[in-house]
C-alpha cells in the first residue's frame, strides 16, 4: 500500500507540472498559482472559448469534406482535345421471315400461328410475355409450347452478325464489320458492340475512332439487313431495358437513318480516386462488385439490380442475363412470373416515390461521357437494307472537369490552421501532452524503483556477493 500511494504521488507530481511544461498557449498561465486569481481565471475562460471555437471549425471542415469534397468545372481549351467517338451497339429487334421459316421447321406449316408471336416474345425477350402468358400459361397451354430451354428456341432464331450489317465505314474509310463490331452478352440477348469494353470476347480488336481539329468530325456508317435496335453508349455502359430513349435509336428498312450527336467528356482530377465512392458519388469503371459485367458502368449496375428483383420475386432471373447459371435461368413459368411482375422489374424509380417501379441504388460511372441526340434525319428507303449514319454535329468545345476540393491532406492542413491559430498548437503539443500524462511518469516511477523499503534494506543483490566458491579441482571419485 506504501509503495502504491509513494508511485501515484509521482504520477500526481508529473500530472501538476502540466500546466507548466506544455506548449499549448494559455495552460502555464491558468496553473501559475503566483499569479492572481481573476487573472487565472480570465486565461481559464479564453482557453475554453479557444477549445470551443476551434472544436466547432474543425466539426465543420470534416463535415465538408465528408459532403462536398468535389466540384464540377467546365473547361474550354479544346484545341488539344481528343474526343473519342461513343461505342455502337447493334441489337436485333425483329427477323419476320425467319420467324415463319423456323416455326414451320419446328411445328410444321400448320402450326398454330399464335405460336410465331410466342417464339418472338421468347427470342427477343424484353420482359413483356403477353402471347407466351396467353397461350403457354398453365390453363390449357397449346400444344406446340415449350416450358424449357428457351435460351435454345431463342438462338434458332437470332442472326449472325453478317446477316444482320454490312458496309462500315468510318469517315469514309471502309472496314469489315464482324471484325469490329463483336458479340456482347445483355439483358436482351447477344448483341455487336464496336469499341466496348463489356464485351463476351477478351483481347478484341479496338476500331480508332477519334475526332480532333486534325481529323474533323467524326462519321461512322453502316447498312442494316433486318430491323434492330442501335445504342450510343459509352464503351462501359451496355443496352439494357431501361436505357435512356436519346441512347436509341430504333431501325425500320422502310427509313434511311441518319443521327447528329455532341459528345461532351469528363475528365478526373488525379486524387479523385482518393475519395471514397460515396462521397464523390461516382465510380470508376475498376470499383466493379457485380456479377453480371467485368466493368462498372451505371447500366451494368441496373442489369445487376433487375437480376436481384427477379430472383426475389420469381425464384429465377432473365434467360438472357449475362454470367447467370443454368439452374437460375427461368422456364416458361418464370418468364409468366416475370410478365406479371413487369411493372416491378422493368420501370426504374427514385427511392422516395410510391409508384410502382424498381429502385437501384446505382452511382454513375466517373468517365462516362455526356452525349445528346442534336437531329435526326429520316429519309424513305426501298431498298432491302437500311443506311444508318451517325456522326459528331461539330467538335467539343467544352468538357467538365471533376475536382477535389477538400481531400484528405487538406482536412489536415485545414485542421492544422484551426490548432495553430485558436490553440497555438501543433501535433508534436499534442504528442508532448501524451507524453507528460502517461510516458513521463512511468519513466519516473521506473527511475525511482531503488527508493521502495525492500531495496532500501537489502540493496541490490549481486552473484559476487555469494559466499560459495567453486573448487574446480573437486572431483566425484569412483567405488
Amino acid at each position: 500500500m506504501e509503495r502504491s500511494n509513494h508511485y501515484f504521488e509521482i504520477w500526481w507530481q508529473g500530472i501538476k507540472s502540466l500546466p507548466e511544461t506544455t506548449s499549448i498557449h494559455g495552460f502555464r498561465f491558468i496553473g501559475d498559482l503566483k499569479r492572481h486569481w481573476i487573472e487565472r481565471l480570465f486565461w481559464l475562460c479564453f482557453v475554453i472559448l479557444s477549445w470551443y471555437g476551434s472544436s466547432l471549425l474543425i466539426k465543420a471542415q470534416y463535415r465538408a469534406f465528408q459532403n462536398n469534397p468535389i466540384s464540377f468545372v467546365v473547361e474550354t481549351t479544346y484545341k488539344d482535345w481528343n474526343t473519342q467517338f461513343p461505342s455502337v451497339a447493334v441489337c436485333e429487334n425483329d427477323n419476320s421471315l425467319r420467324i415463319e421459316n423456323i416455326s414451320d421447321s419446328l411445328w410444321g406449316p400448320d402450326h398454330d400461328f399464335n405460336m410465331e408471336e410466342v417464339l418472338k416474345e421468347i427470342s427477343y425477350f424484353k420482359g413483356v410475355t403477353y402471347y407466351t402468358s396467353e397461350y403457354c400459361g398453365a390453363t390449357d397451354p397449346l400444344e406446340e409450347c415449350f416450358s424449357n430451354n428457351l435460351t435454345y428456341y431463342a438462338s434458332l432464331l437470332r442472326s449472325p452478325c453478317r446477316e444482320v450489317m454490312s458496309n462500315c465505314s468510318w469517315n469514309n474509310k471502309s472496314f469489315d464489320c464482324c471484325a469490329y463490331f463483336r458479340p456482347m452478352e445483355t439483358e436482351f440477348g447477344t448483341c455487336f458492340a464496336i469499341n466496348s469494353i463489356q464485351g463476351s470476347e477478351k483481347n478484341v480488336p479496338k476500331y480508332e475512332m477519334t475526332s480532333n481539329t486534325t481529323t474533323g468530325v467524326g462519321v461512322i456508317k453502316f447498312y442494316m439487313m433486318i430491323p434492330a435496335k442501335v445504342y450510343i453508349l459509352n464503351e462501359e455502359e451496355v443496352p439494357s431495358l431501361t436505357s435512356l430513349d436519346s441512347n436509341v435509336l430504333p431501325i425500320t428498312l422502310d427509313l434511311n437513318h441518319r443521327r447528329l450527336i455532341t459528345v461532351r467528356n469528363i475528365e478526373n482530377d488525379a486524387d479523385a480516386r482518393m475519395i471514397s465512392p460515396e462521397k464523390r458519388k461516382c465510380r470508376y469503371i475498376d470499383e466493379n462488385t457485380l456479377q453480371v459485367y467485368p466493368y462498372y458502368s451505371y447500366t451494368a449496375c441496373t442489369v445487376q439490380c433487375r437480376k436481384e428483383a427477379q430472383m426475389r420475386l420469381c425464384n429465377c432471373s432473365n434467360f438472357f442475363m449475362p454470367k447467370t447459371q443454368e439452374e437460375e435461368k427461368c422456364n416458361i413459368s418464370g418468364v409468366i412470373c416475370m410478365n406479371n411482375h413487369a411493372d416491378d422489374i422493368t420501370v426504374l424509380k427514385a427511392s422516395w416515390s410510391h409508384h410502382k417501379g424498381l429502385y437501384c441504388d446505382c452511382l454513375p460511372s466517373c468517365t462516362e461521357a455526356e452525349i445528346s441526340v442534336v437531329k435526326d434525319i429520316k429519309e424513305p428507303n426501298v431498298l432491302k437494307y437500311s443506311t444508318v449514319q451517325i456522326e459528331l454535329s461539330s467538335l467539343p468545345s467544352e468538357r467538365y472537369r471533376r475536382n477535389v476540393v477538400r481531400g484528405v491532406l487538406d482536412l489536415v492542413v485545414s485542421t492544422g490552421g484551426t490548432g495553430g491559430l485558436f490553440l497555438g498548437a501543433s501535433l508534436l503539443s499534442f504528442v508532448e501532452l501524451l507524453y507528460i500524462l502517461l510516458i513521463r511518469p512511468f519513466c519516473d516511477v521506473y527511475k525511482q524503483r531503488h527508493d521502495d523499503p525492500w531495496h532500501r534494506k537489502y540493496g541490490t543483490r549481486q552473484i559476487k556477493d555469494n559466499k560459495f566458491a567453486l573448487n574446480r579441482n573437486f572431483a566425484f571419485r569412483k567405488t
